[in-house]
């Protein structure tokens, strides 16, 4: 059965399919929709059980009535920008970009202009998946403002659905390198925890705190660089907010300009953390086949290498 945005559609929960969860019984039945999709339903209360609302985990029960009713999507306020952007790849279906530092992915309070989504509203026009609402055609997982590298979007609800259950089973690669503080004593290693809202400050993320999901980052080191710098690589295999800088600054090595979770002072003139989105590697969502892009480092990261070597 597919979902259409301003339909209502009801179900009866059977016995046999008595003790689902009601985000996997939604699934089940709307399997053109992402979960992930229908869990933002679920939260925004367009989700009834027996006419009350319900947690995407709640355990359903034999005779339980379901309806949804898909949100309408909003008409997109946000301007198209004639925008450069640094193509890496492109067909119908999806895009891969090299964004660079200070540039935010999606429109947000303070940010509604010289976003990555107004330099894709001017290049792909009508060319975007829908799914993530108005502020977010086509995105499908983002970037730090001041982390750059390569990223996918979307052009289309079918390939939305198929990248983004890919992130949900952490099947993507996702290399990132970055210059961190201090030296360190083995070549490779493992950080693993949980990342979660900090509870002092809510703009900022924290490890092994009660609220959070697991994170898990392995590190290798590329080079050891002078005045106690080492340049690494970090493989991501979940994708928490912040996780590199989360986890690198937990183990004592702090990415380099990040003055969120490293010194408040940097040696260097730089515009944030010296962190960058390398390589990014998929399942293309049409043909099955895996495909895998390199964003070059950007100019200062080079010259700072460089510097430091």
């Amino acid at each position: 059965m597919n979902y259409t945005a301003g339909t209502t559609s009801k179900f009866t929960v059977t016995e046999e399919e008595a003790g689902m969860r009601l985000d996997q019984f939604l699934v089940k039945k709307l399997p053109d929709a992402s979960r992930s999709f229908l869990q933002k339903q679920i939260k925004d209360g367009h989700v009834l059980v027996n006419h009350k609302t319900m947690k995407a985990g709640g355990k359903l029960g034999t005779g339980d009535d379901i309806a949804i009713s898909i949100e309408m999507p909003e008409e997109l306020a946000v301007e198209a920008e004639d925008i450069p952007l640094d193509i890496l790849f492109e067909d119908d279906d999806i895009i891969v970009i090299n964004k660079p530092k200070q540039m935010v992915v999606h429109p947000a309070a303070g940010h509604y202009t010289g976003t990555v989504v107004n330099a894709l509203l001017y290049h792909c026009r009508d060319s975007l998946s829908g799914i993530n609402g108005v502020l977010r055609p086509g995105i499908v997982h983002r970037i730090d403002q001041d982390t750059t590298g390569a990223i996918v979007i979307c052009k289309n609800d079918f390939s939305h659905r198929k990248i983004a259950e890919q992130l949900r089973v952490h099947s993507i690669t996702r290399t990132y390198h970055a210059i961190v503080y201090n030296h360190f004593r083995e070549e490779q290693g493992t950080v693993e925890g949980t990342i979660g809202r900090h509870p002092a400050d809510r703009k900022k993320m924290a490890a092994n705190v009660a609220n959070g999901k697991h994170a898990v980052t392995h590190y290798t080191v590329l080079e050891t660089l002078q005045k106690n710098f080492s340049y690494i690589s970090c493989q991501l295999e979940t994708g928490r907010t912040h996780q590199i800088r989360v986890h690198m600054a937990e183990i004592g090595h702090p990415v380099l300009g990040d003055a969120v979770y490293g010194p408040a002072k940097c040696p260097f003139h730089l515009t944030g953390q010296t962190l960058h989105a390398k390589t990014l590697g998929f399942i293309h969502p049409r043909t099955g086949k895996y495909i895998e892009f390199d964003a070059p480092l950007p100019e200062y990261f080079v010259k700072l290498l460089k510097q430091l070597s």
